[in-house]
């Protein structure tokens, strides 16, 4: 593909992105003519040291329309303040304020620069991410003092009353601060703050070898596992030029579409638990218990665990798991429908579901909505599809899209795609050939982007290796900016519909404060 915008000089173009050096002063017009290309803004990271700067750099994710590859910019040495560009894709705030936090730069111009995941426990002036802290807790000293207190958003009025629910909850769930406006029990604002499950991951990451950096993949979030040590060792593998032999691609396929299965399974039954509806969700819960009693049979976790490596997956899958797992996808289909089917009968859940918890088509792309979420509002983006990756260059799954936007639209439509893959898990293990399932991987020094689609939308996993250890680990997961859909949703509807709301997006706290 050629170059969508004036100025800038490629620097690198691999298997999923063109890496382009902007010249200092030009990022902010160049994105802007972007924008007005239709082309959409999904992350903003930083590196220090990167490619023998000494100083920050930041990298600029674009995901082009009609193109399988992203546009990445980079603002190389980019000093200690750099102009925003949330003014022209919102989403961006919440990168820029995620970097002030790891690395201290000030974005001049931006709309929003309080904290992101670092809370006023925080000694003023912490950064963790930067080269020169090392990695231990911080303490407040006389001259290190605690960062200055969050300020939420005033809504003014007579009648306007604030509710703040969480960050500790009633059930067993993890923590986050909801800050609602009400008048009466009308919804006019929200306000989330996330971060309290900050665990300091990227950090972590840091001199640790590839294989070792598997394990802190598989544990940004408990139910997306599985496609987050993939997103990692696919972009391991890009760097080492590794190729995956085949059956180990197919294989790695039944793994993903295993964990959207039971995953999105927790959230029908999540939802319908949450409008007083039990028994339907019991036995949503039943059928993803059986999954995830095939997935310990595969490779020995619950939540698929230990199952890819770099190069290809674990070798201890045995062929009759395999075989039993395409028995119990095929009862399994049939029975969800069943349920599903039952459950949409039911007046009373289409009275609860139905324009509940809107999200309009508009927010897709000013807040790089993905996943579950932006199809049930009438996008069809897929990762699968739109930037294909292992076995989905052969095998393309089946695609849904829902017009509604509501409760009840995201309820349908993740019905559908757990349909489709169980379907797709019993297509991959039809064809699936002989052969290893796993080769060596000789770690070279170098950088690279990988693509996934998780259970709620596209994860972006960025990694950096330099003497033969991990420099840099970015993830982007799509919980990050689909929490914030959860903002405009609520808008108008009454606190009692919040829980189906939420749970109708079912985000991930820990895959948000890395």
């Amino acid at each position: 593909m050629t170059q969508t915008f004036s100025g800038g000089i490629l620097m690198k173009e691999d298997q999923t992105a063109r890496y382009y050096h902007i010249p200092d002063g030009e990022i902010v017009s160049i994105i802007k003519e972007l924008k007005d290309q239709g082309q959409n803004l999904i992350s903003i990271f930083c590196v220090e040291e990167f490619e023998g700067v000494t100083g920050c750099s930041l990298l600029y994710i674009i995901e082009e329309q009609g193109s399988e590859k992203m546009l990445i910019l980079v603002s190389l040495d980019c000093g200690a303040a750099h102009r925003s560009v949330s003014g022209i894709f919102p989403v961006a705030s919440l990168f820029e304020r995620e970097i002030a936090d790891g690395f201290g730069i000030i974005f001049t111009g931006a709309f929003d620069t309080r904290r992101l995941f670092l809370h006023e426990t925080y000694p003023a002036g912490f950064h963790p991410l930067k080269k020169e802290f090392h990695n231990k807790p911080p303490a407040a000293t006389e001259e290190n003092k605690p960062g200055d207190p969050y300020q939420f958003k005033t809504i003014e009025g007579s009648s306007v009353f604030q509710v703040p629910v969480g960050p500790v909850h009633a059930g067993i769930i993890e923590p986050g601060h909801f800050r609602f406006s009400v008048i009466g029990e009308t919804i006019v604002n929200l306000e989330i703050r996330l971060g309290y499950l900050h665990r300091g991951l990227e950090k972590l990451a840091e001199g640790k070898t590839p294989e070792q950096v598997v394990r802190i993949a598989e544990s940004i979030s408990g139910d997306e596992s599985a496609v987050n040590a993939c997103g990692l060792c696919m972009a391991v593998e890009q760097i080492c030029g590794v190729t995956v032999p085949p059956r180990a691609e197919y294989i790695r396929g039944v793994l993903l579409e295993l964990e959207r299965a039971f995953s999105l399974l927790s959230d029908l039954a999540g939802m319908v638990t949450d409008i007083a509806h039990p028994v339907s969700a019991s036995r949503f819960m039943v059928l993803r218990e059986r999954i995830q009693r095939e997935a310990d049979k595969i490779c020995g976790s619950r939540f698929l665990k230990g199952a890819i490596c770099p190069g290809g997956v674990s070798d201890q899958i045995s062929k009759e798991s395999l075989d039993h797992l395409f028995k119990i996808t095929g009862e399994i289909e049939h029975e969800l429908d069943e349920i599903a089917g039952w459950v949409l009968s039911i007046p009373s859940v289409i009275d609860r579901f139905a324009t509940t918890g809107v999200v309009h088509p508009g927010l897709v792309q000013s807040l790089a909505l993905s996943g579950p979420v932006a199809r049930a509002s009438g996008s069809f983006a897929d990762t699968r599809i739109d930037h294909p990756y292992g076995i989905y260059h052969e095998r393309i799954p089946g695609q849904a899209c829902e017009q509604g936007g509501d409760a009840l639209a995201r309820f349908s439509l993740k019905h559908q795609e757990i349909r489709s893959s169980l379907r797709l898990i019993q297509e991959l293990l039809v064809f699936l050939p002989e052969g290893p399932v796993r080769i060596p991987v000789q770690v070279r020094d170098g950088f690279a982007l990988a693509m996934a689609e998780s259970p709620r939308g596209m994860v972006l996993h960025w990694v950096y290796i330099r003497n033969g250890v991990v420099d840099r680990y970015k993830v982007r997961t799509a919980s990050f900016c689909n929490w914030y859909a959860i903002e405009h949703a609520v808008i108008g509807n009454i606190v009692a519909d919040f829980p189906v709301i939420n749970k109708s997006l079912n985000l991930s706290y820990a895959g948000t404060d890395l």
